[in-house]
């Protein structure tokens, strides 16, 4: 196991919790919009977490071997993204990214024997990050049609699953960039989904195989068995004939 193998597995849960935070800060932020010392909490809480990323990417960099540190760095610049950018409003969203990351290195390691439960989290996630965003880029818009949470996790629940009945649809930038990230989220689900359930076609397809092998098999051997047994019958038929031939002469 690696130096940068060691610290993922001390650091994931850390980060899992952190990402938690995050996620319940960033909708206590979004859903009840704090004002004062609740507003001063919340932020402090989104920092502290985006510090806890911060530590995370830099030791990653710092500890991968040195020879794929390059390639690292350049198949993490979300990552580099989401640590090196200012903690704008409109910047938060790239938060998210990392709290899917995590989530899915996380507890997809503890469900990995179980699809259902491990897609179902990941859709239910989807969602309610994608509502919270969604509401937080278009509800100051005047001409936006997404004011409520209930509206924004209902859209949230269409765009993901590729329907889009219209009655809502984002009006800003950032919202209709949101769409296009959940529309991706909700084919990617799908095409695992698809091919979980083909693998798992496969394998039982190959079972049978293998039981049908097994059992043809079995049906030769016990042939073999008979064509031995009658062999050693007509050896005997003829051993028999011949002592009577003999003996007759």
């Amino acid at each position: 196991m690696t130096r940068q193998e060691r610290w993922q597995n001390f650091a994931d849960w850390p980060l899992f919790i952190a990402s938690l935070l995050f996620l319940a800060a960033y909708a206590w932020d979004v859903l009840d919009q704090p004002s004062g010392a609740a507003e001063s909490l919340a932020d402090i809480v989104l920092w502290a977490t985006w510090g806890l990323f911060v530590i995370d990417y830099v030791a990653n960099l710092v500890l991968v071997e040195s020879d794929k540190r390059w390639r690292w760095f350049y198949t993490h610049l979300i990552d580099l993204a989401v640590v090196a950018l200012p903690m704008l409003r409109a910047l938060r969203l790239l938060r998210l990214l990392t709290l899917l990351r995590v989530l899915d290195r996380v507890a997809g390691r503890a469900v990995r024997g179980s699809l259902a439960i491990y897609m179902g989290g990941a859709s239910v996630l989807l969602i309610v990050v994608g509502a919270l965003a969604v509401l937080d880029a278009e509800r100051t818009d005047p001409a936006a049609s997404i004011r409520t949470f209930g509206e924004a996790l209902w859209w949230a629940f269409v765009t993901m699953t590729t329907v889009g009945y219209g009655d809502y649809s984002p009006v800003t930038a950032t919202g209709q960039i949101i769409a296009v990230v959940l529309m991706l989220g909700g084919i990617a689900l799908l095409g695992v989904v698809t091919g979980s359930i083909a693998s798992w076609i496969v394998e039982k397809v190959s079972d049978a195989d293998a039981e049908q092998a097994a059992a043809t098999a079995g049906h030769i051997h016990q042939l073999e068995d008979k064509v031995d047994q009658l062999q050693a019958m007509l050896r005997e038929v003829l051993e028999r004939d011949a002592e009577q031939v003999r003996a007759a002469r």
